[in-house]
């Protein structure tokens, strides 16, 4: 495997080799077949794809009523457009009807940053993770997609699979553990727990190491699965570092931040700061220039947890 992958090609291979066990999954797209990486299932099942073009709301349903005949279609096209565009007919045909409907949505967040505001999305996991019945996944690294778009070829539940344009770096390994609704601590801590998603896990990885060079031991849990959220393993890590801090490629309203907020509003009154997309939209430049413009680079993620620790004393559980 190379140093850094596009998660997209993780999903394109996972497709594939979903269909090679499984006759029943078929594919759907918006004219993105090559950008989304189903070309790969495409050739190799072309009786099994169905191109739908720019149509997103027909993407939706046409999915829908496959699921209903008893296939397990993924419909992919850039996130700002699926869910962006067809949210309603996403709840409505699939979610509202219990339906295993896979959406992917690539080209997500910064990773399509010479695209601009209009097509970065950064809305699509606060979006999803509010539908009833609906399952959303953001792996961290091609590898984790691959497994991830298998896993979601089993499941029944309607699903959402959060894929990036961009080359990102591998953490994982074939041998990595993934299941779907199960978060992992990638790094132990004892000062802070840095909970992840994503793109954005490697960047917390790196700031985890340079913290601890500046006497900050942080814990780093990667979080595949938004929703369910592995309540367990999150609130565990918080009761041992006292102190939360989310990062994501996304808004940090309603995004993994708000999941994780809502989490500890209910379960304990620790200390939490969300990196994230704070209520702006995207800007123009390469995918790093971004994510570093935004502060959701190493970097910054560094500068933002040692102000957060230094500043907010830990929560003891029991007091």
């Amino acid at each position: 495997m190379p140093d850094s992958e596009p998660t997209r090609a993780g999903f394109g291979r996972g497709l594939k080799a979903a269909g090679e066990s499984n006759s029943a999954v078929v594919g759907l797209c918006a004219d993105l077949v090559e950008s989304v990486q189903m070309h790969l299932f495409a050739e190799a099942f072309p009786d099994r794809y169905i191109e739908i073009g720019i149509a997103e709301q027909n993407l939706a349903t046409v999915a829908a009523g496959l699921a209903r005949a008893g296939k397990i279609p993924f419909a992919a096209s850039y996130a700002a457009f699926s869910p962006g565009r067809n949210w309603e007919q996403i709840k409505t045909t699939a979610a509202l009807n219990d339906l295993p409907v896979k959406i992917v949505g690539a080209h997500s967040g910064s990773t399509v940053g010479p695209d601009g505001a209009t097509h970065q999305m950064f809305e699509d996991i606060a979006l999803m993770r509010v539908m009833p019945n609906m399952v959303v996944v953001c792996p961290g690294d091609s590898i984790e997609a691959e497994k991830a778009t298998r896993a979601l070829a089993e499941s029944p539940s309607p699903s959402y699979l959060r894929i990036a344009r961009e080359k990102t770096p591998i953490f994982s390994t074939s041998d990595s553990p993934f299941e779907l609704g199960k978060a992992y601590v990638l790094r132990e801590g004892t000062d802070v727990t840095l909970f992840s998603t994503g793109i954005e896990t490697p960047f917390a990885l790196r700031a985890a190491e340079k913290l601890l060079r500046s006497g900050i031991s942080a814990e780093v849990v990667h979080v595949p699965t938004i929703k369910p959220l592995d309540r367990n393993t999150l609130i565990v890590s918080v009761k041992k570092t006292g102190r939360a801090v989310t990062c994501e490629d996304a808004q940090a309203a309603g995004g993994l931040g708000g999941a994780v907020a809502e989490l500890l509003c209910d379960e304990m009154p620790a200390p939490l700061l969300r990196i994230g997309m704070q209520d702006r939209y995207g800007e123009s430049g390469a995918p790093l220039e971004v994510l570093a413009h935004f502060g959701l680079d190493d970097n910054a993620i560094t500068d933002r947890v040692k102000q957060f620790v230094h500043s907010r004393p830990q929560y003891k559980p029991g007091y």
